[in-house]
């Protein structure tokens, strides 16, 4: 699990996987989130929502990935903040770890915010000229926003966070908040809220719709889909040209996540899957006949030494003796139950 964990991460930290992944999930595919215009944030979210002063509780969570994209009309600030948690395995309760990771964004939002009216007020570190400053800007707090740290004209960035499933079973988990609650009646349901996540699952992607993925991301979901149908998955192969110069990264997270056995030199910088999948087989093949010849000799070696036991049991000899001339536990001999022969 740590092992696929880590290569999906690395994976996803690449900028044109990144928008690809959200331009799909948000625009169908169309190139409108640049990759140029991502950038990295510190994924650990910090949210101190409980308590004040010295009983102020504090809440860590980490996210797989975190970028903001700036704006692209003039690039002068961030305007949207994206978050993608990578799955190797289904997770039954999705919805509320990705509403506890929006809600420390927020609030960390919230206390930088507080922290810049802070900040403001402090410099020149004289209060009589920042009293003077906020009568003339008109930015003096009042009672609540003075308490929330919070402005009336302060707004937030909007959070959207993605789960990107890395394996084949399709998605049978909770969608929202409401899916995983008890009571199903829409009374009492209009009064709580929901939260629903954001889902890109192999599984249920149609075969057309993966041409919506500008990225290695495509033939990385593709293999995953089919990768339990050797059928399919060789007709993949072979009528799939992308295939055959897949970038090593991509082929790395294939590897990992499907459990499969591909050698390939990672100093090359693409690979062609599908011979990376014969040699594999071929590979594969021979261990079978191998074992095989194996089993076949030690099943032929046990029959001999069963025919020897036998001999000797009918000379007289003991189970002891049997047993030290074939050098084996003499438990294994009487499991053989000569006599019974």
């Amino acid at each position: 699990m740590a092992a696929k964990d880590t290569v999906t991460k690395d994976y996803i930290k690449d900028a044109k996987v990144f928008a690809d992944a959200f331009n799909y999930l948000m625009f169908e595919g169309n190139p409108v989130i640049d990759p140029s215009k991502l950038h990295e944030m510190d994924a650990a979210e910090i949210g101190m929502p409980y308590g004040e002063g010295k009983t102020r509780a504090t809440v860590q969570k980490f996210r797989d990935g975190l970028k903001y994209v700036t704006a692209m009309e003039d690039d002068n600030g961030a305007y949207l903040l994206l978050g993608i948690e990578n799955q190797s395995e289904i997770h039954y309760a999705m919805a509320v770890k990705n509403m506890v990771y929006d809600a420390l964004q927020y609030a960390s939002q919230v206390e930088k915010a507080a922290k810049s009216h802070r900040d403001r007020g402090k410099r020149k570190g004289a209060q009589k000229a920042e009293t003077a400053s906020a009568e003339k800007t008109g930015i003096r707090p009042e009672a609540g926003e003075y308490l929330s740290g919070f402005y009336k004209g302060d707004r937030l960035l909007p959070v959207v966070t993605l789960v990107l499933l890395f394996n084949p079973e399709p998605w049978d988990a909770p969608m929202s908040i409401h899916d995983m609650l008890s009571v199903k009646d829409p009374k009492i349901l209009s009064f709580v809220p929901d939260y629903r996540i954001n889902l890109i699952a192999p599984a249920q992607i149609r075969a057309e719709d993966m041409d919506r993925f500008r990225s290695s991301l495509r033939e990385v979901l593709l293999y995953i889909k089919y990768s339990k149908d050797r059928e399919q998955l060789n007709h993949l192969l072979e009528t799939d040209p992308q295939f055959r110069n897949l970038d090593i990264e991509a082929a790395v997270v294939i590897n990992t996540v499907t459990n499969s056995r591909l050698k390939f030199d990672r100093k090359e910088k693409m690979i062609d899957m599908c011979q990376a999948v014969a040699d594999m087989r071929r590979e594969e093949r021979q261990e079978g006949r191998q074992e095989g010849r194996r089993e076949g000799r030690q099943e032929g070696r046990q029959e001999a030494d069963r025919r020897t036991a036998r001999n000797m049991l009918k000379r007289g000899d003991s189970l002891e003796a049997i047993a030290e001339v074939l050098e084996l536990p003499t438990e294994v001999i009487r499991a053989w139950k000569l006599d019974e022969k």
